[in-house]
């Protein structure tokens, strides 16, 4: 990506450089592949692109979760349904007994190829998040398809029937919102009260909770300002949100990325942009050293504003 110019730039704008504090999220990319081509995505998933995590990353994945007391594993793609390894490493990961989240597109839980995976997470209590950008048909269908949205709501449905976002089930169902536009997202609680409302009411389905993810000019999304005649104004507008106090809570302080080809990285936006993780730490997952990368310094660049803009943003939503 070609770098806006801005200015402060984001490193001018820290008052040092940005260190982990640990290694509590252990975020694993399976590959780029997904049956959608959303708007937004940062990835540029879709189904023909041929990135797919090898069966020799994946277990050395698990060696290291075997080695290390890493408390959360992030499982993410594309939809990491699509991986046909993705069963086994489930139940390989699962047998860990860890915190595990998938994030999935939701609509392909419908296909017929893949609606195991309903019973699989609810075996293995997985907390599920499902990318469901807005409330509005029109809205969701032109971020990430048409159609999309009838879909999605019938797969958040099928998740509720199998106990999913219900009370006292123990099964966590999460959404996620990401801006239609070349904007912010509002307030994390008030969007989460709309959407409860809205989605109980319209549809009669229920979830957990409501992570709101800012768009980073990366990827797809990047594509999308430039040829709306945007990406100067959104950049602007992310430099001009910058909040200092989210430098005490970005994810990247806590979590590891590691991409499809054993990669490692500061974050899956990090990733995308093809920039390890560096200042002595080592970048392949064979490599793995968990004291050097629980400690390691933080590459950051202009794109960061992203994350630390607002109530900043992060996987798990707002974090300000």
């Amino acid at each position: 990506m070609d770098e806006p110019r801005i200015h402060p730039s984001f490193e001018q704008n820290m008052a040092g450089p940005l260190k982990a504090e640990g290694v509590e999220i252990f975020q694993i990319n399976l590959g780029y592949r997904c049956n959608l081509e959303c708007r937004h995505c940062h990835v540029e998933a879709g189904p023909n692109r041929p990135e797919l995590m090898s069966r020799t990353v994946m277990e050395m994945c698990l060696q290291v979760l075997q080695r290390h007391p890493i408390p959360t594993i992030d499982i993410t793609g594309g939809t990491p349904e699509m991986h046909p390894d993705f069963p086994w490493f489930l139940e390989e990961c699962a047998a860990l007994d860890r915190r595990m989240l998938v994030r999935t597109n939701g609509v392909i839980l419908l296909e017929r190829s893949y609606a195991a995976f309903l019973d699989l997470y609810a075996k293995h209590k997985v907390e599920v998040v499902v990318s469901f950008p807005h409330v509005d048909l029109k809205m969701t269908n032109r971020q990430r398809g048409e159609g999309v949205y009838s879909r999605l709501i019938e797969a958040v449905r099928l998740l509720n029937e199998s106990g999913y976002g219900k009370p006292d089930s123990g099964l966590i169902l999460n959404l996620v919102h990401n801006p239609s536009g070349a904007y912010l997202p509002g307030l994390q609680d008030s969007l989460e009260n709309h959407y409860r409302q809205a989605l109980r009411e319209k549809h009669g389905i229920v979830f957990n909770h409501l992570f709101c993810i800012t768009n980073m000019p990366i990827g797809r999304y990047l594509t999308y300002l430039k040829k709306t005649d945007n990406y100067e104004d959104y950049t602007t507008t992310l430099v001009n949100a910058f909040n200092p106090a989210t430098l005490e809570s970005v994810m990247c302080k806590s979590t590891l990325s590691v991409g499809w080809d054993g990669k490692l990285y500061d974050c899956d936006f990090n990733q995308m942009l093809g920039m390890t993780v560096n200042h002595g730490a080592p970048e392949h997952i064979e490599m793995f050293d968990l004291n050097s990368l629980a400690n390691r310094r933080v590459v950051t660049g202009n794109h960061c504003y992203g994350c630390t803009a607002g109530a900043g943003s992060s996987c798990r939503g707002e974090i300000a």
